[in-house]
């Protein structure tokens, strides 16, 4: 689904502009001394609008978490979202998932959050996926030893195409769940996590740490 363009884009992007970092790649190998208050730096992939960073932003706030979203109509609203609730602790960076070996160094993020992500079900564009293998080699790269990616979503197709894949490429997985809240809600959710579970539709979830 395409996002409708929002009125006076650019002037209320400018109005965040503490919360959105302009030239990330600026912070390669340096987060931990940027941010020294933090203990661990978290990423989430496509945070849309921003519901489940800042909530896990503001459960958290020893860890630095960075959503990363391309589309800067979606990226508006989570940035409002961080600034009207006063953290310190959330930023955006509005850009492709590809960049982050540019923004980050072995190590540097500690969890990737993976939230309902386009399963791309067409089997050309099966790249495309988030739990591809090339994205998971990418993962690889960027966390630590007992690093984590924390996955959800309500395609059952892309839940076990994702977990052969993650088996495939040497990741262990935990936490292997079809129905998340199947005794009442788990958790913090995304803007379409809570929609989905308030029709019925049951979300899966899982961990995965590199081996």
């Amino acid at each position: 689904m395409r996002m409708r363009r929002k009125p006076n884009l650019i002037p209320r992007l400018d109005a965040c502009s503490d919360y959105i970092l302009a030239e990330p790649t600026a912070l390669f190998g340096a987060w931990r001394t940027e941010f020294p208050q933090f203990s661990e730096v978290h990423v989430e992939l496509g945070c849309g609008k921003g519901r489940f960073t800042f909530e896990t932003a503001q459960a958290n706030p020893q860890t630095l978490l960075i959503g990363v979203e391309r589309v800067p109509d979606a990226a508006v609203v989570a940035a409002e979202r961080i600034k009207n609730g006063g953290l310190s602790n959330a930023k955006l960076i509005i850009n492709d998932v590809t960049l982050l070996p540019s923004v980050f160094k072995k190590g540097e993020i500690s969890h990737i959050y993976i939230n309902f992500c386009d399963p791309w079900s067409k089997a050309r564009y099966a790249k495309r996926r988030l739990t591809s293998d090339g994205f998971l080699a990418l993962y690889r790269e960027l966390l630590p030893p007992g690093g984590e990616i924390h996955f959800k979503t309500d395609n059952a197709d892309l839940f076990e195409y994702s977990l052969e894949r993650l088996a495939a490429c040497n990741f262990e997985l935990s936490e292997v769940t079809r129905d998340l809240h199947e005794n009442g809600p788990v958790g913090i959710m995304t803007d379409y996590e809570a929609k989905f579970h308030a029709e019925g539709v049951k979300i899966n979830r899982c961990v995965a740490k590199p081996i």
